[in-house]
């Protein structure tokens, strides 16, 4: 069985934890080795069980753990060359041990343990950002968090999945009235920016299938949503998009930014 818990996500810092029986990965380390550590002692882990981390994109909420994490545990690090050259140009994280980060390709997929890892693309305005499906020989699940705009390539990346973290970041409203300057507030809307709850729910539905078997919205902006307006507005989409479903059919959580999420068992 393949296990999927968020262990925090969040315009203020990011790290999922991905894994089956034998192979543990995480996804991002944007909070602190402590958090982290938290986190993974829910999963009854221990730092140096894991097989490897995934960085999505060189923005401070997606790497502030990982140099101090590093340091500690000595976990391969796995990373486009674009992401990697931003993880270097990052003073704060201090000095990384020789040998951690290694390159990947975008759409060339490669194995870690018992697990398959397809890095996708994803529009973001970071140097080379990307999304991952991972999977084993029985279920497949996607981190796709970061992205301002989708297209046919994003939805094949994330058809068929048992289980998907897709980001919800904000309410449009909200936004447009908010209290964000305007070039943060272009940024945020933008093709590079971010997907707000109603693409997000858009998406879902070119995505929904029998089999997949939870929706974990992710990345809420603090400002500019809130949980029960990104859970409620996903599912309407749902409901009213162009699919046999209703948005109760489909069970969802929204991943808290502060805590743990509850493990999610496939």
């Amino acid at each position: 069985s393949m296990r999927l818990c968020s262990i925090a996500s969040g315009s203020s810092g990011n790290c999922i934890y991905v894994g089956d029986d034998q192979t543990h990965l995480l996804v991002d380390t944007g909070i602190s080795k402590k958090r982290i550590e938290e986190g993974l002692s829910k999963l009854e882990i221990k730092g140096d069980e894991l097989e490897g981390i995934l960085i999505t994109h060189e923005h401070v909420d997606h790497i502030q753990g990982l140099g101090v994490f590093s340091r500690k545990y000595e976990i391969p690090i796995y990373a486009t060359p674009g992401t990697i050259e931003g993880i270097r140009n990052c003073k704060s994280l201090g000095k990384l041990p020789e040998g951690l980060l290694h390159e990947i390709e975008i759409d060339h997929s490669f194995s870690l343990g018992t697990l398959n890892i397809d890095p996708f693309a994803i529009s973001h305005d970071a140097n080379e950002p990307s999304g991952y499906r991972i999977e084993n020989e029985k279920k497949s699940v996607a981190v796709a968090t970061d992205l301002g705009v989708y297209d046919d390539y994003t939805v094949e990346h994330l058809s068929d999945l048992n289980a998907v973290v897709l980001e919800a970041n904000h309410d449009i409203h909200m936004l447009e009235v908010g209290p964000y300057p305007y070039p943060l507030k272009r940024r945020v809307m933008g093709d590079r920016g971010h997907l707000s709850n109603e693409l997000s729910g858009k998406l879902l539905c070119d995505i929904l299938h029998d089999d997949l078997q939870y929706v974990v919205l992710g990345h809420l902006s603090k400002e500019n949503n809130y949980e029960e307006l990104a859970y409620e507005t996903v599912k309407l989409e749902i409901s009213i998009g162009d699919n046999p479903y209703k948005g109760d059919d489909i069970p969802m959580m929204v991943a808290k930014r502060d805590q743990v999420s509850d493990i999610i068992t496939l």
